[in-house]
């Protein structure tokens, strides 16, 4: 399935009410390599296969905002983007003694929603 990393890019930024303004750096998830990000457009407009396979897109490569970053996701070699927000802890927040649940539950969940 043939994808354009640009135009992937620019629509995962938009869904999440972002534009290339709100990025402040482009490279690799430790940040010993960096994409400049007035290349963006020429750098990431490459066509790959976003389909099932091997992975094309470097696996490391992250966006990264104020309070936000996009990493690669991969599964199986189908890839995409995975939109991440820096987590923030409430003023008040609820203690909690267990972590442990059924299947695909939350900690709000485990603990009865309370």
């Amino acid at each position: 399935m043939g994808m354009n990393l640009l135009e992937e890019t620019l629509y995962a930024i938009k869904r999440r009410g972002k534009t290339i303004d709100d990025i402040i750096w482009i490279g690799n998830c430790d940040g010993t390599l960096i994409v400049p990000v007035s290349n963006l457009k020429t750098i990431l407009n490459v066509e790959y296969d976003s389909g099932y396979g091997a992975q094309e897109i470097a696996s490391d490569l992250v966006i990264v905002g104020k309070d936000w970053w996009m990493e690669r996701h991969e599964y199986d070699g189908a890839e995409s983007w995975n939109f991440k927000k820096l987590p923030i802890l409430a003023p008040s927040p609820k203690l909690t003694d267990r972590v442990k649940g059924g299947m695909w539950n939350t900690l709000e969940e485990i603990m009865g929603g309370s």
